[in-house]
């Protein structure tokens, strides 16, 4: 049985950072969870056990860029430990689908090649200190390749209309735009047992002309 390494501090962890970035502190213990459990991970419940067990600190005053960062690293420890369990084991690193198969699949180079952008990305540390600035970047860029994902409309949906979307008027207020953006979002989403496609996408394609104004 494999055992984690001991945590590591805040401090700990920005040094190891600083000092040698191809060593990702939370390789070891990102594959000691994935062994323990049969089951597939999301990657925040994955952020969220490591979490609890006192692995992952705070990185970033920012708390914009504290969520990139954490998620960064662990992208990073992920990819890493795909890299070495290959070719004994397969590690699935899909954002909803974390998990580690005995078997390696008979298509795996392609696999391999699907998410070679997302891989290398991850594994190139100089995407890692980055600024506010482009974290909104990456942030509107992952929003773009998302609508296309789902087929969203192009052009956006007159304010008004994207109101009534929400079951709202006029006086609704940022947060009550926001929060009704999360309410439906859940509700509509595809992979709910009552969720609708299409009418997810029309909610998705109202958050898109109201975002700027909540």
């Amino acid at each position: 049985m494999l055992l984690a390494k001991p945590s590591l501090s805040a401090e700990a962890q920005s040094a190891t950072l600083s000092t040698t970035k191809s060593d990702n502190p939370l390789i070891w213990p990102v594959l000691s969870v994935l062994q323990a459990s049969n089951q597939s991970w999301k990657i925040h419940h994955l952020a969220t056990e490591l979490q609890n067990r006192g692995l992952i600190h705070p990185l970033d005053e920012n708390p914009g860029n504290d969520l990139f960062k954490r998620n960064f690293l662990l992208m990073n420890a992920l990819f890493e430990l795909q890299e070495i369990l290959m070719p004994k084991q397969w590690l699935q690193v899909k954002a909803m689908e974390i998990q580690i198969f005995r078997l390696v699949p008979s298509n795996v180079n392609l696999l391999i090649m699907e998410d070679t952008s997302l891989r290398e990305y991850y594994l190139d540390w100089n995407n890692y200190d980055t600024s506010e600035n482009v974290v909104r970047e990456l942030l509107e860029a992952f929003w773009s390749s998302y609508k296309s994902y789902i087929g969203l409309n192009v052009n956006l949906m007159h304010k008004g209309h994207a109101l009534r979307v929400f079951e709202l008027d006029e006086s609704a207020t940022p947060r009550d735009i926001r929060k009704q953006w999360r309410r439906l979002a859940l509700k509509w989403h595809p992979d709910r047992p009552e969720g609708d496609a299409a009418r997810f996408r029309e909610v998705c394609e109202a958050w898109q002309s109201l975002r700027d104004i909540a």
